[in-house]
């Protein structure tokens, strides 16, 4: 018996509200996969917008450390598209959610966040909140790749 991607969501179930929902479900998942190609394209062009900017303002041709960390933003914005995209993919044509993927992509999520942050303008509890949720995420994803690397 050959089993189908999303034995979860089945299209053939006898209830027919139940079956409704399943296929609505599976077509909400396809709309946010179209829709975050579209982010990541609008992403870029920020990315493109906000070099331009930088670059032609005076001095020109010249980034200042906030132009950097603002250039880096729209960037690590991009890449976390990406990976919440891969993570829709993934989903969409496997077995199983991809978990060690989705804790990767919450971990450069956060690494974003702190790689932008302005420490002059935040609370020490921030940081340290920040600082558990990477440790939490960090012990995870090791723990999830030992795990893998046991089972073979």
């Amino acid at each position: 018996m050959k089993k189908e991607p999303h034995d979860e969501l089945p299209l053939d179930d006898p209830d027919p509200i139940i079956r409704a929902s399943h296929f609505a479900i599976r077509f909400a998942v396809k709309l946010l996969a179209i829709l975050m190609v579209l982010v990541i394209f609008f992403g870029i062009a920020d990315v493109v917008y906000v070099l331009y900017q930088r670059l032609t303002s005076e001095p020109m041709y010249l980034l200042d450390i906030s132009d950097i960390f603002e250039t880096f933003a729209a960037f690590l914005a991009v890449l976390v598209a990406i990976e919440i995209f891969v993570n829709i993919r993934i989903y969409l044509s496997s077995y199983e959610l991809p978990v060690k993927l989705v804790v990767a992509t919450a971990l450069m999520a956060v690494a974003r966040k702190i790689i932008v942050l302005d420490f002059e303008k935040i609370e020490a509890l921030e940081v340290f909140s920040l600082g558990a949720v990477v440790l939490a995420l960090g012990v995870t994803y090791c723990y999830m790749l030992h795990a893998q690397h046991r089972t073979g």
